[in-house]
């Protein structure tokens, strides 16, 4: 066993537990008062992210329920390290944020392409010509109206756009590589995201830790319902007339999946929805690096998430390499079992809460055992290479789909990614005349 297995498990139980998170608020919010600070919340808005069009639709309600003073920084994409598959990235991106539109009465429609390069160097002229002047509220004010125009338009320039100072292309280049330096200094990678005091949000899916947030801090304005809050899971079984499957596409190494695996299992529990449970390789195991500020934010991410779900997450050791392809190696013989779920739950369990090493033996078998399997039949199980293909078809389909990351779930014609779109999984088991209507 590596030094760095023994000690992993004890350091990010620290580093990713809620104490240490409340405590780094408490301290950011003692410096603020020192300082005799305002409340600044930066927003950092990618004019061609579906993503950022969205969140810049939330910023004005959420300044003036919270009295936070905004600061806008326009960045460019994500470097391809951090977007393997930008074009896949690019497709469900629009697709997802209409959904998104939908849910919460916001205004984005899918065109089925990424704006024109003349209409993207025109909404950079005009956001940076307002940035370079200096004149932040005109840059917030033209935001939405600007990438309004921008995905409204489907050849180059045919619709209205706002009028404003226009910059150079000099000037465009410096506000994208001044906005992307401090981003990066900041900790993150992507548009759509906000920053306040020491801590990152990404996207509306994230804003209602945010606003949980700001209210505690006693900045809310009237006492009303959050603008954005999270979703709730099914609680109760529900009469469902032939419940279509729930395709689970999941690697063991993501932590997303790692917390959104009770869910899911618990959801076709509730429904009958029988959950099918497609294993891949993790991006990290198929050459697709990952970068630092995307391996932080999603561990932090993800142990704020859990958190919120009442999920135990945090006492984690790393299962790349190793410890997966064993741990994959006896998804066949789990199956075969019968204890495919438990399976899953009791690796997931092991791995990201309780600091086994899924590498070893010792760890790995209390990992079965406890998922009702025998030990001396999962060592054998162990032998075999067929997984692999296995994981490799889950793979293509997963790709077939529209999806590239994990965890996806595909449900009749429903196919969405990320542990914070099971409401529309849910969505589609329900929707009259899917399979799903009680």
């Amino acid at each position: 066993m590596s030094l760095k297995t023994l000690l992993m498990p004890a350091i990010s139980q620290r580093w990713l537990s809620r104490d240490r998170l409340l405590a780094q608020r408490r301290k950011a919010e003692a410096r603020r008062q020192r300082e005799g600070a305002r409340h600044v919340l930066h927003f950092f808005f990618q004019v061609d992210d579906p993503y950022s069009v969205l969140a810049a639709s939330a910023l004005p309600a959420l300044q003036a329920r919270y009295g936070v003073q905004a600061q806008v920084h326009l960045v460019s994409p994500p470097a391809d390290n951090a977007a393997p598959e930008r074009e896949k990235l690019q497709a469900y991106s629009r697709k997802d944020a209409q959904l998104l539109a939908r849910r919460w009465g916001l205004s984005f429609i899918d065109t089925g392409r990424q704006p024109g390069t003349e209409a993207m160097r025109h909404a950079h002229r005009l956001l940076c010509g307002a940035a370079n002047a200096g004149d932040d509220n005109r840059l917030q004010d033209l935001l939405v109206p600007v990438a309004t125009a921008l995905w409204a338009s489907t050849t180059e320039l045919n619709t209205a756009w706002p009028d404003g100072p226009a910059a150079s292309a000099e000037q465009i280049f410096a506000t994208l590589a001044q906005g992307d330096a401090l981003r990066q200094r900041m900790g993150h990678y992507l548009g759509a995201t906000f920053f306040y005091a020491g801590e990152w949000y990404w996207g509306i899916d994230r804003l209602h830790h945010l606003e949980q947030r700001l209210k505690e801090l006693g900045l809310q304005t009237a006492t009303v319902a959050p603008l954005f809050p999270a979703s709730t899971d099914l609680t109760q079984t529900v009469s469902v007339n032939a419940p279509a499957p729930i395709e689970f596409f999941f690697s063991l190494r993501s932590p997303y999946s790692a917390i959104v695996a009770p869910r899911v299992f618990a959801l076709g529990e509730r429904t009958g929805a029988a959950v099918r449970l497609r294993y891949v390789l993790p991006m990290a195991m198929r050459g697709l690096p990952v970068p630092r500020e995307k391996r932080m934010y999603i561990s932090l991410d993800t142990a704020r998430e859990a958190h919120a779900r009442g999920i135990p997450f945090g006492r984690l050791n790393d299962p790349i390499g190793r410890p997966t392809e064993r741990g994959l190696a006896l998804m066949p013989y789990a199956e075969r079992a019968g204890r495919g779920q438990a399976y899953v739950l009791s690796f997931m369990h092991g791995v990201w809460a309780q600091g086994l090493d899924a590498g070893s033996d010792r760890g790995l078998r209390q990992i079965v055992e406890r998922a009702g399997l025998e030990w001396e039949q999962a060592r054998d199980a162990l032998r075999p290479n067929d997984w692999r293909e296995v994981a490799e078809r889950n793979r293509e389909a997963m790709f077939s789909h529209g999806l590239w990351g994990v965890p996806s779930f595909v449900v009749n014609d429903t196919a969405v990614w990320g542990q914070d779109r099971l409401w529309a999984v849910q969505e589609a088991l329900l929707a009259p005349g899917a399979g799903g209507a009680p």
